[in-house]
């Protein structure tokens, strides 16, 4: 009788700790992918996420840059091939290289280059595109995404 008690016991320990066990494992998986900014699923605050090329390569970007003369001419674009609609993230028509130079020069100087358009931005990374010996006819700018919903 007391073999059998103790069985009892032991198996009794072994669910305790593995319960334990298994909650301190889902703390440590929840603290670790609230560590991680890429898992988030809201932008963090001031930052809205844009959505690039037909990769659909996802920028966190400040939001006020979305009142630029550069971000209007991308919007109007995105307006004109997609229409209003309100499901889903913002997708802009344009390819992640080009986009990614225009974020790059807007964090490195916003009060110069955020007095750009569209077509000045275009002539900018084109001209930089030309320069460089390494690139050839690079299209920086191209309709895309026809019938897209994010």
């Amino acid at each position: 009788m007391a073999g059998v008690m103790n069985k009892k016991v032991d198996k009794i320990r072994q669910i305790v700790r593995l319960k334990h066990l298994m909650s301190r494992w889902k703390q440590m998986s929840l603290r670790r992918r609230s560590e991680d900014p890429s898992s988030t699923r809201r932008p963090p605050s001031g930052f809205t996420f844009v959505y690039v090329g037909p990769e659909r390569t996802r920028f966190a970007i400040p939001a006020r840059f979305l009142n630029l003369p550069v971000f209007e001419g991308l919007l109007k674009q995105t307006e004109e091939q997609f229409g209003l609609r309100g499901n889903g993230g913002l997708v802009l028509p344009c390819q992640v290289p080009f986009f990614s130079n225009v974020v790059k020069f807007l964090h490195k100087d916003e009060h110069k280059y955020g007095k750009l358009s569209l077509q000045d931005f275009l002539n900018l990374v084109s001209d930089a595109d030309v320069s460089d010996s390494c690139k050839e006819n690079v299209v920086v700018f191209t309709p895309l995404l026809q019938k897209a919903e994010v």
